[in-house]
């Protein structure tokens, strides 16, 4: 790849890195010590969840357990990472949502839950009541609130990350399917064990009626509650920093809500003979319908917002007319990675989702500052994401330019005279861009190059 030429650049603001005046940070506050105690702290919840797992279930209860908790996940998690598709946060995120999730959530709740039923029950002598009160009450108390603090943990300390609802809708699921997948572990094992001593084997066996409710009727049911809190998560990190008692109070009004959809699923069970089917079928599944409908709106606001956004920067001459739509468009996004793909192999398809996902993190931070909800650091930030896209334009134009005449042949022009360029924003070395005019004088798209004709969709 050519050599980017060089464009004017911002002077780093004070305190920042590399700024005179910046101070170092001390070594507890490095990143790699941070990450290295985590990875610790979660590797050792792991080898205790998974030493007292396996204690009530035995081994072939374990391994039985394993192999059909394991089967949701994988759809699970798929269904996080499309609604996260358009900006997609790092990997390294959802690992440690899912690992806190399995590991240091669930020990949390094992261990609590079993230490509260059992102060309950030498307390009122009363077994059955106790148990019925560590479901019902206990148990949404510390398995939300052990959820919530990978949520808050990511908010905190990767808040570049998480920036909206549905950051707070991914994270919150995938830390709920982590803690969802031990948990299972754990009673199908121990369902498998009642059948070993009973000697029910088929569809009249406990493992089999375990697996119905809880692996085919109810795999959302944890990612369910816990996306309430993320929900409130995202739209506090949506406020303004100067609104701090509504970034306090959404956070803990998600959580509550999520405790309390909680405690009336457990508590389902002791409406009756039905009345579990009863809160299933009238409750569960409508709320669980809404929050998906949730989610696919939440998918399209963000590209309506890319399509919105962006053409402030094609008329500062950062982006090419036909960018604002195709980056805006998931087919379009799709077909411009194959094309690099198909041209450059996969290092070129990697940078052009890159660009993507630059691009519409630029028009969410755009999006934020134009409602007044920007942080301090708007402008540092809005420089990162320039210079990003500016290193890798020379790949993912020409790619999406093409994707932009395949999916949409008869392209409006853009009102570039409603934009002028952002505000703060340094100009690359073409700041009197404008738009080719065809023989009329009448405005034209301009596409840019592109490479030779392909289309990985002809037949």
């Amino acid at each position: 790849m050519a050599t980017s030429p060089a464009y004017p650049t911002c002077p780093a603001p004070a305190g920042s890195a590399g700024a005179p005046g910046a101070r170092h940070a001390h070594w507890w506050q490095r990143r790699a010590i941070r990450a290295a105690a985590l990875v610790t702290l979660l590797a050792l919840s792991g080898l205790v969840i998974l030493a007292l797992v396996r204690q009530q279930t035995g081994t072939e209860g374990f391994l039985v357990g394993l192999g059909l908790a394991t089967l949701p996940v994988p759809l699970l998690i798929a269904a996080f990472r499309w609604l996260d598709r358009v900006a997609p946060g790092p990997w390294r995120n959802l690992l440690f949502a899912f690992a806190w999730g399995a590991c240091a959530a669930a020990l949390i709740a094992i261990v609590a839950n079993s230490f509260a039923t059992r102060w309950i029950a030498t307390a009122t002598a009363d077994p059955t009541s106790a148990d019925t009160l560590g479901a019902t009450v206990i148990a949404p108390i510390v398995e939300e609130t052990a959820k919530a603090a990978a949520v808050l943990l990511v908010f905190l300390f990767r808040r570049t990350d998480f920036t909206g609802v549905v950051d707070g809708f991914v994270i919150a699921g995938v830390t709920a399917t982590g803690f969802a997948f031990t948990e299972n572990i754990l009673y199908l094992g121990n369902a498998f064990g009642t059948d070993q001593l009973s000697g029910e084997t088929g569809l009249a066996s406990v493992t089999a009626a375990t697996f119905f409710v809880r692996v085919v009727m109810s795999p959302f049911a944890h990612p369910l509650f816990t996306v309430l809190t993320g929900i409130g998560f995202g739209i506090a990190a949506l406020s303004g920093e100067r609104h701090t008692v509504r970034r306090v109070l959404l956070p803990i009004a998600g959580l509550l809500l999520a405790m309390g959809l909680h405690a009336f699923w457990n508590g389902s069970a002791s409406f009756g003979e039905y009345g579990f089917f009863v809160v299933y079928a009238t409750f569960m599944l409508p709320l669980f319908g809404l929050l998906c409908w949730l989610a696919v709106w939440l998918r399209q606001r963000e590209l309506r917002l890319v399509r919105a956004e962006l053409p402030a920067y094609v008329a500062a001459g950062w982006l090419t007319a036909a960018e604002p739509f195709a980056l805006g468009s998931m087919p379009a996004r799709n077909l411009a990675r194959d094309y690099a793909t198909h041209h450059l192999g996969r290092p070129g398809g990697r940078t052009v989702a890159a660009y993507e996902t630059y691009a519409t993190s630029l028009a969410l931070l755009r999006h934020r500052a134009g409602r007044g909800r920007a942080r301090a650091d708007f402008a540092v930030r809005e420089r990162e994401l320039l210079d990003a896209l500016w290193e890798r334009r020379e790949v993912a134009r020409p790619a999406l330019a093409y994707a932009a005449r395949v999916t949409a042949p008869v392209v409006v022009p853009l009102p570039y005279t409603a934009y002028g360029p952002p505000h703060g924003t340094c100009a690359p070395p073409h700041t009197a861009y404008a738009p080719p005019r065809t023989a009329h004088g009448a405005p034209q798209t301009a596409y840019g190059p592109a490479y030779p004709s392909y289309n990985p969709y002809r037949t």
